[in-house]
């Protein structure tokens, strides 16, 4: 929540408005190369993780990155 009540008040700032679809953790492991999301936000629910994998993979093609809706 507190991360995205400040993007969304950045993108205020600019004229723009967002909504969240959802939240999630993210498990980082750099010297892996690795990035497993899962769980989700209580205020907000569960994010669609195949859509933030995805992305991850798109920005990040040498790692491994993986998702499960389980874990909080």
């Amino acid at each position: 929540a507190d991360i995205y009540e400040r993007t969304a008040q950045e993108l205020a700032q600019q004229g723009l408005d967002c909504e969240c679809l959802g939240g999630g953790r993210l498990a980082h492991h750099p010297k892996e190369r690795k990035i497993h999301v899962y769980g989700y936000s209580v205020g907000f629910g569960r994010a669609d993780h195949s859509v933030t994998t995805e992305k991850l993979k798109a920005k990040y093609p040498d790692y491994e990155i993986t998702w499960a809706d389980e874990g909080y």
